[in-house]
């Protein structure tokens, strides 16, 4: 396998020499476990770990490396490999996964992967369908520069009738996005799910836990290396089977990325994703009488009044409100922690000068 086989490009490799990391190897980061990495290159796979500096200088989760990632190499010993730095990301998606961060505070991004061509967005049919969701996907999905795309899993579970009514639901609503629908059970769509995905491009599979993403994975594989789960028969949700992220590599020359199940994706400063996704809001929003209108309540807003007059949808305005507060709070709150930081970072050089007046001072 070479190392083009395994998405790296002349836009990672002109970055390597910028920074001065042309030295080193490249490897991609195939699997990431609590404590350790496991990357990837032609030579082979290898465990990896970062060094006490990278630790140190990250200031977020965003700065540690994520799956799918390129990182510059350095051998330990002939089993072990030390990443001694991550190159810039073409593409990324993340989330607000609601965690405290090293400083205490909570909102803490987290990356799902990198480097990602197309994100799968997975939902079976059944009690996880939402065209909500979708959108919530979409938005970080776009914001991250990663195309969407959805799998709608386990049509086995319905008549052929509520599938046609869903695919024109989905087209209604987002128009010429691709959508494959599938049942690993009765192997249904899974050809054209495998043709759908390019040698050398990388697919990431999001969803719910119990939605059928490892399943899917494994039928692509040939074999069954992704753990898989069923619905819980009491709660009606999915367990947790899939603990990590794992990158897989197809025969065929594709690359799949499997994920843990969310019940909840949060929103980062995802604004010009959610823009980007509802266009047709923020086309109207251009005739609004205020350039800061919010589209709630304001007066002479052509959202608003579109809205009223039936031509806009009212879950996919109420969704693009949710979503847009949710972003904007997330933003509101990396201000504040910047500021403290700011604020902390004067009192420690003031702290500084301070003490070394004093230690200069003839008593």
């Amino acid at each position: 396998m070479k190392i083009e086989d395994l998405g790296y490009d002349g836009f990672f490799e002109s970055n390597r020499t910028e920074l001065g990391l042309g030295d080193f190897e490249v490897a991609r980061v195939v699997a990431e476990h609590r404590g350790g990495y496991r990357v990837r290159n032609a030579d082979g796979e290898y465990p990896a770990k970062i060094t006490g500096k990278q630790i140190w200088k990250a200031a977020s989760r965003e700065d540690y490396p994520a799956v799918g990632d390129w990182v510059a190499i350095l051998e330990a010993d002939k089993e072990q490999r030390t990443i001694k730095g991550v190159l810039p990301r073409k593409t990324i998606i993340k989330r607000n996964s609601g965690d405290k961060g090293r400083t205490g505070e909570k909102s803490e991004t987290q990356v799902i992967a990198a480097n990602i061509d197309v994100a799968f967005i997975v939902e079976s049919l059944g009690r996880d369908y939402s065209l909500n969701r979708f959108e919530r996907y979409f938005a970080i999905a776009k914001d991250g520069r990663v195309k969407p795309s959805i799998i709608l899993n386990k049509i086995d579970l319905i008549l052929r009738e509520e599938l046609d009514l869903k695919l024109s639901q989905i087209k209604e609503r987002f128009g010429d996005v691709d959508v494959i629908a599938t049942s690993a059970k009765n192997h249904e769509g899974l050809d054209r799910l495998k043709k759908y995905i390019v040698a050398g491009k990388t697919y990431c599979f999001l969803g719910s836990s119990g939605v059928g993403k490892s399943t899917l994975i494994n039928s692509l594989l040939g074999e069954e290396i992704a753990k898989t789960g069923d619905i819980g028969s009491l709660s009606g949700r999915g367990t947790h089977v899939t603990t990590s992220r794992e990158m897989y590599f197809l025969a065929a020359g594709g690359i799949v990325i499997d994920n843990p199940g969310v019940r909840e994706v949060g929103m980062t400063d995802a604004v010009e994703g959610i823009e980007e996704l509802f266009d047709e809001i923020a086309v109207l929003a251009e005739k609004c009488k205020y350039a800061d209108c919010t589209h709630i309540q304001e007066p002479g807003c052509n959202v608003l009044f579109e809205l009223e007059q039936g031509n806009l949808d009212k879950d996919k305005y109420s969704n693009y409100i949710n979503l847009k507060k949710e972003s904007e709070h997330y933003e509101m709150g990396k201000k504040e922690k910047r500021e403290k930081d700011r604020q902390f970072g004067k009192f420690i050089k003031k702290a500084k000068k301070e003490l070394n007046d004093f230690e200069h001072n003839d008593y």
